[in-house]
């Protein structure tokens, strides 16, 4: 027992919860769809084991010796009736010290993301919980909008002039691995975490192109441009495009602009800058 079990280790914010799990000095499960890719990804330090939130009968084998888990929906998976029966395992269980589940900044007033429910599901279950509640990940324009910053030094994101409070996703894993390092001490609340700053994406494409000297534009689409664009152009998933348009929407009307100093209460220190992030990553843009 004591074990915690990290869903979505392979992806952004997982990977940093189970980096800063190993630094606290716990006993870390690494959870994912591809054992192989878990195994290449964490050859020693970790216990690897498959997972798949769709198929019921992987649960009880990734469970085994879990006391703490941190939950990360998959991107695909739009509907939140598909987590429900891994929160109902997680009750059946009876050994859950903390559920730490990845959310949405502002979903606990606005019931139309999946997050919405899925923290109803965790809070009806009688299960102790912890909701992080990031903003937007700064890591989305070195991941699913690096394509066009890289090739064609543009932005393409449907928010008009909205301002998003970016956080870098290392600081949602390195925060949510010190509340599974202490359960009992972050039981039954909910951080709303954002970086210091609220900019909009004419400020965002300003600090690309001081950092990587060349000049960066925001294209400012519609959003069904953008989302045929990401559809028919970029071959995206659909279920993928329907929830991230969504997200986009919310953050056209204002949904991102909540600028919070929660990070720095839990941790000490203050979150990541946008331009810190960029100054970091300059890789992943490079022509």
């Amino acid at each position: 027992m004591s074990k915690i079990m990290v869903t979505g280790a392979l992806g952004n914010v997982g990977s940093y919860v189970a980096e800063y799990l190993l630094k606290n000095g716990e006993d870390v499960v690494c959870a994912d769809i591809s054992l192989a890719a878990l195994e290449q990804k964490y050859p020693v330090n970790t216990t690897n084991r498959y997972f798949d939130f769709t198929d019921a009968n992987t649960f009880e084998a990734a469970l085994q010796g879990v006391d703490r888990i941190f939950i990360m929906r998959p991107p695909h998976l739009g509907k939140p009736e598909d987590l429900k029966p891994f929160v109902e395992a997680l009750k059946a269980s009876g050994q859950i010290r903390l559920v730490s589940f990845l959310s949405l900044l502002g979903v606990e007033k606005n019931p139309v993301p999946p997050h919405h429910k899925i923290e109803k599901y965790i809070e009806a279950a009688g299960l102790p919980y912890c909701h992080i509640r990031p903003s937007f990940f700064m890591q989305n324009v070195t991941g699913v909008h690096a394509f066009e910053i890289k090739h064609f030094d543009r932005i393409v994101i449907p928010v008009k002039n909205a301002v998003t409070s970016f956080i870098d996703a290392e600081d949602i894993g390195e925060l949510t691995a010190k509340v599974l390092s202490e359960p009992e001490k972050h039981q039954n609340t909910a951080y709303s975490i954002t970086g210091p700053k609220a900019l909009n994406y004419h400020e965002v494409a300003e600090i690309m192109s001081e950092e990587l000297g060349r000049k960066i534009t925001y294209a400012n689409p519609q959003p069904a441009f953008a989302n045929k664009y990401w559809r028919e152009v970029r071959g995206l998933d659909k279920k993928y495009v329907s929830v991230m348009g969504m997200l986009y929407l919310m953050t056209r009307f204002g949904g991102a602009k909540t600028v919070t100093n929660v990070f720095e209460e839990v941790m000490g220190k203050k979150a990541r800058t946008y331009r810190e992030f960029v100054k970091k990553n300059l890789a992943a843009w490079q022509q």
